[in-house]
């Protein structure tokens, strides 16, 4: 069966030519992935595992089975029990059951295996299988170093001294040495060693000393609306969600208006520096002064999705939703009382009085209402009791730079220690309903080799930042010529000090505040746009070739590739969006301005014609193996 047969897409069948090499025939091959995260989520690995299931199925069938640690929770909830199609798997898993044994033993010469191991934890079945000499085909995925995460977390300057660090004295320093040999053996024992991302190829090649033969970006499954609008719709209908809770959170200093209000977030693992929290808390202070100096009334409210330690959601924001609630039954009983004295008296043909149609009841209980909402302290910066609130870093910090929610403050925080639920009874949403309501996210990375959170964001069509030193934000950097333009905001932090990263940050937050809503709303079309760049159904014929590569190297006499020249794939590269003007600050006004002014936009537009031009105006392909056009290797950068 061809490679490209079981990757054919419909919408985009256009732009991506055939495999070149030969064809492999699946019907004679087992591919077995073996990860920690199969069923188990810790990290993004999981999502990763997840979301490609299903192109992977469509291209091996019931020839694809996945491994990982068994947890009774998990598999209740996850996964349904059955009988392994196949007799030869449920052979080897008794033999596994009563003795222990190779899986291999029961298979005979066909059908070969392809083994793909993902991260250390799943490193020693690797060792093993290649120390025993099992014949089959290895993969290894490392999705980050473990070397680098420590590294990175200890602020220590981490990219511009990848080859002076002695790496064996820094993973002994880190208790982590015996973790870092079992990677580091698994990388060099793997046929084909695959990363994620050309920063992390680069960061493997010093922390690990084998250059990726492969580099695997990350995918979704994207799911396509049949009308544009209809994304839309649910970023209006969402949002409305979120000012609800804003309306509870902030009750007594409700001063702002929730219509020039935008909500932005960070979300991710609770690693301070590595996700960039610290650069985006500054960039934050800064944001709130240009807001106030420029004295109009918009508003933005930050929040920060990080799970902590706590010991339940504090009082205050508690009763904050309490008090949202009774002020909106006060509200409808008023209404209905309202309604039916109003409707009496229309059918008597009588206009009613409006100062008798109220009774003195009723005024009561509105006054009642109001002095519930009366407030002497100012809305809490956290949802919950932390555990170690003195110590917590985010706390800490917006402690140092003075944001309180105070009424001057024209940037608001909220800091949601716990990944979000449609179960709360705080904030009762989903990650990706949530997701849906914001105008921006927010992921200044210091260290992350792909970056999922501004991925999730895209095939949403909402913006996003992310920075040069996450996989995402380069392998944006490749595919479109101004990612700003398609609301991928960029922040250079490989090649520019911490002060003019945080300063940049600051201006591309401040340049979107700058927009009317008409302006955001073409921007976030332009960035739905984006989402097929990250489908598995184009991203997935990386790890196609990767397995590939693979059996041409375990059995050579029976696979083979052709060595003449790198393989090719199809890369998209968007042009700048015609009706963006050359300056990226011609469009914008000097200061942010009402939504209602919209209209006044003569920025020329029409949605059917730029998507047609992102489809026709594209590069030629770029080449495993090569550099875009451009664009210079970085010292010991990979070139896969």
């Amino acid at each position: 069966m061809p490679l490209s047969r079981s990757l054919s897409i419909t919408s985009l069948s256009g732009l991506f030519p055939a495999w070149e090499d030969d064809e492999l025939p699946v019907e004679d091959l087992m591919l077995f992935e073996v990860a920690w995260e199969v069923t188990n989520k810790v990290g993004g690995i999981y999502t990763v595992i997840q979301s490609k299931a299903k192109v992977t199925v469509d291209e091996w069938g019931e020839n694809y089975y996945m491994m990982g640690p068994y947890f009774e929770h998990n598999f209740k909830t996850q996964v349904e029990g059955c009988v392994p199609p196949n007799p030869v798997i449920q052979k080897a898993m008794d033999a596994l059951i009563n003795n222990g044994c190779q899986l291999t033993d029961h298979l005979g010469d066909k059908p070969n295996v392809i083994s793909h191991f993902h991260e250390w934890q799943a490193g020693p079945g690797l060792i093993l299988s290649r120390s025993r000499n099992i014949p089959m085909a290895t993969v290894f995925t490392t999705h980050a170093t473990l070397l680098g995460r420590y590294l990175c977390a200890g602020n220590v300057d981490f990219y511009n001294n990848l080859d002076k660090f002695n790496i064996d004295k820094e993973a002994g320093e880190r208790q982590i040495y015996h973790r870092y040999c079992m990677e580091r053996a698994a990388v060099h024992c793997a046929h084909v060693f695959t990363t994620v991302s050309q920063i992390t190829a680069v960061e493997a090649k010093h922390m690990l000393h084998r250059k990726p033969d492969v580099v695997t970006p990350n995918g979704l499954n994207v799911k396509k609306f049949s009308a544009m609008h209809e994304f839309q719709n649910l970023h209006s209908t969402n949002k409305t969600r979120i000012q609800e809770f804003v309306r509870g959170h902030f009750y007594g200093h409700l001063d702002f208006n929730l219509d020039r209000t935008l909500f932005f977030f960070i979300a991710g693992r609770y690693e301070f520096s590595n996700k960039g929290a610290d650069i985006f808390l500054e960039s934050l202070s800064r944001l709130n002064y240009l807001l106030r100096v420029h004295r109009n009334d918009l508003t933005v409210v930050v929040f920060f999705i990080m799970p902590a330690k706590t010991n339940n959601f504090n009082v205050e924001s508690l009763k904050g939703q309490a008090v949202r609630k009774q002020l909106w039954d006060t509200a409808h009983t008023v209404k209905e009382k309202f309604g039916k004295k109003l409707y009496e008296s229309l059918l008597t043909g009588n206009i009613p009085d409006m100062n008798t149609i109220l009774d003195r009841d009723d005024l009561t209980i509105m006054k009642r209402a109001i002095y519930a909402t009366q407030r002497h302290s100012l809305p809490p910066v956290t949802t919950h009791n932390m555990l170690d609130d003195s110590e917590d870093p985010i706390l800490f910090n917006v402690r140092r730079i003075g944001l309180f929610n105070s009424r001057n403050d024209r940037v608001k925080i909220i800091f949601h220690p716990e990944f979000l639920s449609s179960t709360s009874p705080l904030l009762p949403m989903d990650y990706e309903d949530f997701v849906r309501g914001c105008n921006l996210g927010v992921f200044p990375s210091y260290y992350e080799p792909w970056g999922y959170t501004p991925g999730e964001c895209t095939v949403m069509g909402i913006p996003s930042v992310t920075t040069n030193l996450s996989g995402f934000g380069c392998f944006m950097e490749e595919h479109v010529s101004d990612p700003a333009a398609y609301g991928i905001y960029i922040v250079d932090r490989r090649f520019k000090s911490a002060e003019e990263s945080c300063n940049q940050l600051t201006q591309f937050m401040f340049s979107f505040c700058q927009q009317s809503r008409r302006q955001r709303i073409i921007q976030r079309n332009r960035t739905e746009r984006l989402s097929d760049l990250l489908d598995w159904r184009y991203l997935g014929r990386f790890y196609t070739h990767a397995r590939h590569l693979a059996l041409s190297r375990s059995f050579p006499d029976k696979y083979k590739m052709d060595n003449k020249g790198p393989l090719k794939t199809e890369g998209f590269r968007y042009p700048r969006p015609a009706s963006v003007p050359p300056s990226p600050s011609a469009s914008l006004h000097s200061t942010p301005h009402h939504s209602d002014e919209e209209d006044d936009d003569d920025e020329p537009y029409n949605e059917e014609e730029e998507a047609e031009r992102d489809r026709l105006n594209i590069k030629a392909p770029f080449m495993l193996g090569s550099v875009p056009e451009g664009k210079k290797k970085q010292p010991g950068e990979s070139g896969n």
